[in-house]
């Protein structure tokens, strides 16, 4: 049993690495800036010591991670910039070292490893170099992209009025992965360090085109959804870092071998996109509130 940290416990991927380390039995300490949100005191309840940490105060990381064994660590652009993601991630690495933490799981994106010129894959790629270097026992995870966004955010709108909205043309496929399987993949590298130091993995569970998508989201919602293709110059005007993401998945792809993955790790569910959206709530998920 190992005392496991694990950053951004309330959000979709340390949330779902927490459960799954539980699961397994190790003891999670679960790093959140909201220690009193509802998402913390469901972990809490389901057996995860509750710590705050901030990225913005490394002294408050320092005594999160001390006395852990190993570190699930994420990072995030989107609520800041990607510098300061870069050093977030910079200074919960030099924070793990000097706690002594003996493995550091750190979740990527896919390809980020490949000078892919899109700004939030860049700042992942710094990150994971300065891992390399921090002399602490690394894996890197790279996952595809996230199932888990087509029940949020514009897409959701765009399903309200049976359409799937996507910046990408109907027939070039991509990979895709959600949050439950990324949680089970890196909770299996944090049991397993001796099968997983040093090394860096892009992981997906599913490859589909955006008309497979559409197939597969009409099925699930039990109305006809149609795939519509958004212009990059749209995505654009509302941010340049994602239509470098959906031009480079447009123009080089974003592949991963699910086949691989699927023969060498078979402990994991790998949940295709279908199994993925029959599960959701769609009924509650479209009586929140529209999305602007």
């Amino acid at each position: 049993m190992l005392t496991i940290a694990v950053t951004g416990a309330t959000g979709a991927q340390g949330g779902a690495t927490a459960r799954a380390l539980l699961t397994r039995g190790h003891r999670v300490r679960a790093l959140t800036r909201r220690p009193d949100s509802a998402a913390a005191r469901a972990l809490a309840e389901l057996g995860a010591e509750i710590r705050y940490a901030d990225f913005d105060h490394p002294e408050s990381l320092n005594a999160a991670l001390s006395g852990a064994d190993s570190l699930f660590a994420v990072t995030t652009p989107f609520d800041t910039d990607t510098t300061v993601e870069t050093r977030h991630g910079s200074d919960l690495i030099d924070a793990a070292a000097k706690a002594g933490v003996g493995h550091i799981v750190f979740t990527s994106v896919a390809h980020a490893d490949r000078d892919t010129g899109v700004p939030h894959y860049d700042s992942k790629y710094a990150i994971e170099q300065h891992l390399r270097a921090s002399g602490v026992p690394w894996t890197v995870i790279a996952p595809a992209a996230f199932m888990d966004n087509y029940a949020s955010g514009w897409t959701l709108d765009s399903l309200r009025d049976n359409t799937f909205a996507w910046p990408m043309p109907a027939h070039t496929p991509f990979t895709l992965i959600c949050s439950e399987d990324i949680g089970a993949f890196a909770a299996l590298a944090l049991d397993r360090p001796a099968d997983f130091t040093g090394r860096r993995i892009d992981i997906a569970a599913d490859e589909l085109t955006p008309a497979q998508i559409a197939e597969a989201l009409t099925a699930a919602l039990q109305a006809p959804v149609a795939h519509r293709e958004v212009p990059l110059e749209y995505v654009r005007t509302r941010s340049a870092d994602l239509a470098a993401m959906f031009d480079y998945f447009t123009t080089v792809g974003l592949d991963v071998d699910v086949p691989g993955l699927r023969r060498e790790y078979p402990e994991i569910p790998w949940r295709t996109f279908a199994d993925w959206a029959a599960a959701q709530n769609w009924p509650a998920l479209f009586a929140a509130p529209v999305h602007h």
